[in-house]
């Protein structure tokens, strides 16, 4: 049976010495969080996951969620854990004070969204969509529109969706045939089927309200067409309270790999009615809110599952005991050594460190941005991080749930023929860390939207930041003899990624396919870039609390050794990213089809 510790002193160390979010005291929600209240946070909400969370896990997944007339019900404990959740206080942790949130910031709740999918991300699906559309509404819906269903979703008494796919439209949207009929009264009738849309239906909230696009009639063909409707599961009176229940159908859930506790619906809307937000053919403006919202979350999925996995292969490579030390017996008292003696082992579970470590640091990092780019004075500031986040979004989607799966899949590894067992629970991390890399836009349309729109985006202001904000860190430490070891390597990557910017700036209006051809490894060589420049800032936190004798010194001793593993054996596989990219389409688009 597999188990969940909450990172605690990493995310504090992050926090509150990395990014040293005291800075920001002077910004919204930013005012009493010091390092007692953040470790007062992190640590009931570890608690929370460790102990209401992680043990519904492996059980939610083995019975599933149940289908029955179009009702769903949850795994058993779900609605007691999810009552326990709202109580607490974790669903309104960021939500507008207005509208009776807590209003602390979003690298906060990125935190603990950390948590809440390591110990359980089947569970943590519902609330975390429900953010989404809350964002969603805030961002593009009316006055009256907050008024009526922000304060019970923030309290956690309704929940929210996000309906796009259609069984013949995923990721081509222009396709998309659900229609809106306009009514008298203002409203919409919305009809048409909706798949693959997760938590759709439950028993944990008593509304659920689905944000869902649809076409109004006479509108623009394709993509700018598209508006965005509220179609609450249970219409909603003016004072708030529950009305009848609205034409919206769940006509059945899937049957999926991973992530049982979830229930994935297909949602049929027969005549339901909706209510506009925004503008007319505009819906995917606001849409995209909720979908970059859902797009960082599931960046933090990838981590999530990666850590979880990685804290049980550490377990079980300490306890497993074969074969001996090629350099002799290390434990000659025991009949053999534990496996975490054999250097394929530890490279497996080093790989697991150095990326969650790293990616945490880096999640953080753009959460904090997304909030500077809402809550500071400065008009320029605000510029330069949404800029930062924008870019940043499908990279940490892409590469964090790429990597999410690996890392799973090696902790995996590490079990043996055990790992491949239910019962040990690494199957499950496996299966459940897939769809990671699959929804809220397949990784390889993040790749496509990285270097066919943010890279050129605004003349590559974007891009130009991030290479400013690393190059500048690479000189400012350049005569620091004991920064080399890490950064060395990254102005080496920092290099290869300039190169393959100025390549894809040349090669991809000359030819679209050479752009498309190197997008998933320029997404990774900014993404290990990226992580790099996180591991190189870690390391000089770290030397400099050595030096001051301050903390604890074995944390920071290992913060240095893993930064080196990532600078040495995970920084270098830039270089093949870059080679990869410049050698062009043609190998690829060469072979005709019917070669195949």
């Amino acid at each position: 049976m597999p188990s969940y510790t909450a990172p605690l002193a990493d995310l504090q160390f992050v926090l509150d010495e990395l990014l040293q979010l005291q800075r920001y005291q002077d910004l919204p929600g930013f005012e009493e969080l010091g390092p007692e209240l953040i470790a007062a946070i992190l640590e009931e909400g570890g608690r929370f996951c460790q102990e209401v969370l992680a043990p519904l896990n492996a059980a939610g997944d083995r019975e599933g969620c149940r289908w029955h007339d179009g009702t769903v019900t949850t795994p058993k404990g779900f609605k007691e854990a999810y009552r326990a959740y709202v109580e607490g206080g974790w669903n309104g942790l960021t939500g507008e004070r207005r509208y009776g949130g807590q209003g602390l910031p979003y690298v906060l709740g990125t935190a603990f969204g950390e948590m809440s999918s390591a110990a359980n991300m089947a569970f943590a699906m519902y609330p975390g969509l429900t953010g989404g559309a809350i964002d969603a509404i805030s961002a593009g819906g009316s006055e009256e529109q907050k008024r009526l269903y922000l304060p019970p979703m923030i309290e956690g008494r309704w929940s929210g969706t996000m309906n796009l796919t259609e069984p013949h439209c995923g990721t081509d949207l222009g396709l998309l045939r659900t229609r809106a009929e306009p009514q008298a009264d203002g409203s919409y009738r919305i009809s048409g089927t909706k798949i693959f849309i997760s938590a759709g239906e439950h028993d944990l909230t008593e509304n659920i309200i689905h944000l869902v696009l649809a076409r109004i009639p006479g509108g623009p063909p394709g993509v700018k067409g598209i508006s965005l409707f509220i179609v609450p599961k249970f219409l909603v009176n003016p004072d708030g309270s529950l009305a009848e229940r609205n034409r919206v159908r769940c006509g059945r859930i899937e049957e999926k790999m991973g992530i049982h506790g979830n229930a994935t619906c297909e949602m049929q809307y027969d005549g339901a009615v909706g209510y506009l937000i925004g503008e007319p053919h505009k819906g995917l403006k606001v849409m995209f809110v909720m979908m970059n919202a859902a797009r960082l979350g599931v960046a933090v999925q990838g981590l999530a599952i990666a850590t979880v996995a990685y804290q049980n292969a550490v377990v079980y490579a300490r306890e497993r005991l074969q074969g001996r030390a090629l350099t002799g017996p290390k434990a000659p008292e025991r009949a053999a050594d534990p496996i975490i003696v054999h250097p394929d082992v530890r490279r497996m579970l080093l790989v697991g460190r150095a990326f969650t470590e790293g990616a945490r640091a880096l999640a953080c990092w753009v959460a904090l941005q997304a909030d500077l780019a809402h809550k500071h004075p400065d008009a320029q500031v605000c510029q330069d991080a949404e800029d930062l986040v924008a870019l940043l979004t499908p990279v940490v989607k892409a590469y964090f749930t790429d990597k999410g799966f690996e890392v799973a899949n090696l902790a995996l590894q590490c079990y043996g023929g055990h790992g491949y067992i239910r019962e040990w629970g690494m199957e499950q991390f496996v299966r459940d860390a897939r769809i990671a890399q699959i929804y809220e836009g397949a990784n390889g349309i993040q790749a496509l939207d990285l270097v066919g729109r943010k890279l050129p985006a605004d003349g590559g202001r974007a891009i130009q930041r991030f290479l400013a904000l690393v190059g500048g860190f690479c000189r400012e430490q350049s005569e620091n003899a004991e920064l080399a070891p890490y950064v060395a390597p990254l102005a080496k990557a920092l290099e290869r990624l300039q190169k393959a910017t100025v390549w894809l700036q040349e090669q991809g209006p000359r030819n679209p396919d050479h752009a498309a051809a190197g997008s998933m490894d320029y997404l990774h060589l900014l993404a290990l870039t990226a992580l790099g420049w996180q591991w190189a800032q870690i390391a000089a936190v770290a030397r400099r609390r050595l030096a001051e004798g301050s903390g604890d010194g074995g944390f920071y001793r290992n913060k240095l050794i893993t930064a080196r593993f990532f600078m040495e054996r995970m920084l270098p596989d830039t270089a093949a990213h870059l080679a990869k990219l410049s050698a062009g389409a043609q190998a690829l688009m060469e072979l005709p089809a019917e070669g195949f």
